[in-house]
């Protein structure tokens, strides 16, 4: 008898326990009691009163407990799901203590991608309990795969295991990561790589662990290994390509999250590095962009952040001809060190460029800190060098034409105007 045989009554038998009266009865009071606490929070102003809804709710669902065990009628069903309910409320608590923490996008990938799913699941597999048994679920077979017989119970813990390598092991990486950065003092960028690094390590080691689990033939795993490397050099050779790339981009430090690119004119900071994509942040219109790893070792990158994080920038400026360049030059340089967020360190230079029709050309080179801000920085320090030239008498000229009316001499064999 295979596991379809043994599952399928299984599952019958639950819709025949859900579709009980007094099992009805409990739903029903339960989807009463969430519905209107809905429809509160929904139309209340939120304030401090709308926060008493939930503990509402659950003394609702404590008392209908206590009637229907003093009416003799079942109860355990409403006291269940309460406690599903009080659980559910405990996660909104710890969401809140974690948010001391953890960074908002961290907290919020780890809230919705392993606290409440796992919490879904556990409360599931307990509700399960309540109307069947586990112990007689977990072992009914599912078949054979590389000559080994699987049954559902080691198939649901091997796929909660990597699950939960791979999506809980962020926080811990990042913690030892940064207890790693103190004691040997690497750069932020660095960290980050050390960060997930140690959760592919973390995730490879959970899918092995699976996999010995489970129980699987290590010569037919390694068999078919053999046949999916041909398969690589067909169809999937691309995602291979980029995850190996990605590895390799971990290992050599060339492209870590926090890293700031060169990407088609625009700066961008590498916000993470995936097993197929780079994402990179753009600030000019807060677009992400999703950059293959592949991409990196086949075209040239140029990135501001290899060595240490300044940039030099400049702006460039005309002045008129009648102005002594060595003042203009002078008041361009203090006129970038009065800008606050221009180092003082290199100082801010100023160079002639060139003789124009209408003006000589003058640059101002300075540096920051954060090439990021380059764009909003050049900014200030343009409004600063106008005012400054408006301050001095400076003239910016511009381009003009003059167009004269001339009078043209009649030609020889034209004829003669009237008289």
């Amino acid at each position: 008898m295979n596991g379809l045989e043994i599952l399928l009554p299984e599952i019958a038998g639950w819709g025949g326990y859900l579709l009980r009266p007094s099992v009805l009865l409990q739903l029903g009071l339960v989807a009463l009691v969430v519905t209107a606490e809905i429809q509160l929070r929904r139309h209340a102003p939120p304030n401090r009163r709308q926060a008493l809804l939930r503990p509402l709710s659950l003394m609702i669902l404590a008392a209908l407990s206590c009637l229907l065990a003093l009416g003799g009628r079942p109860w355990g069903l409403v006291a269940f799901l309460g406690w599903a309910l009080a659980g559910w409320s405990g996660l909104e608590l710890l969401h809140r203590a974690l948010a001391r923490v953890i960074e908002p996008r961290s907290l919020q990938l780890l809230d919705s991608r392993l606290l409440r799913p796992v919490y879904l699941v556990v409360v599931g597999l307990a509700l399960i309990d309540r109307f069947d048994s586990l112990q007689d679920l977990a072992v009914v077979p599912l078949g054979s795969w590389l000559g080994t017989r699987i049954s559902l119970g080691q198939l649901l813990v091997a796929v909660m295991t990597v699950y939960l390598m791979a999506m809980g092991t962020g926080p811990p990486a990042q913690g030892i990561a940064w207890l790693a950065q103190r004691f040997l003092h690497f750069s932020d960028g660095s960290r980050r790589a050390l960060a997930l690094m140690l959760r592919y390590l973390a995730v490879g080691l959970g899918l092995m662990w699976a996999l010995n689990h489970i129980g699987v033939n290590g010569t037919a795993l390694l068999a078919v290994a053999g046949g999916l490397s041909v398969g690589l050099g067909f169809g999937i050779k691309e995602v291979f390509s980029n995850f190996v790339s990605g590895l390799w981009l971990l290992f050599e430090g060339s492209v870590r999250p926090g890293e700031v690119l060169f990407v088609d004119g625009d700066p961008c900071e590498v916000r993470s590095l995936g097993l197929r994509a780079a994402v990179l942040w753009r600030d000019r219109d807060n677009a992400e962009l999703v950059v293959p790893n592949q991409t990196f070792f086949t075209a040239a990158t140029t990135t501001y952040t290899g060595t240490d994080r300044l940039r030099r920038s400049q702006v460039v400026v005309g002045a008129a001809y009648r102005h002594d360049p060595a003042a203009v030059i002078a008041l361009l340089e203090a006129t970038a060190a009065t800008c606050p967020r221009v180092l003082p360190a290199p100082a801010p230079q100023g160079v002639l460029l060139s003789y124009g029709d209408s003006a000589i050309q003058y640059a101002l080179r300075f540096w920051i800190a954060d090439p990021m801000a380059n764009l909003s920085v050049c900014s200030e320090v343009q409004v600063a060098v106008w005012q400054a030239f408006r301050d001095h008498a400076i003239e910016i000229p511009f381009p003009q034409q003059v167009l004269y009316q001339v009078d043209l001499p009649p030609a020889p064999d034209a004829p003669a105007p009237p008289p």
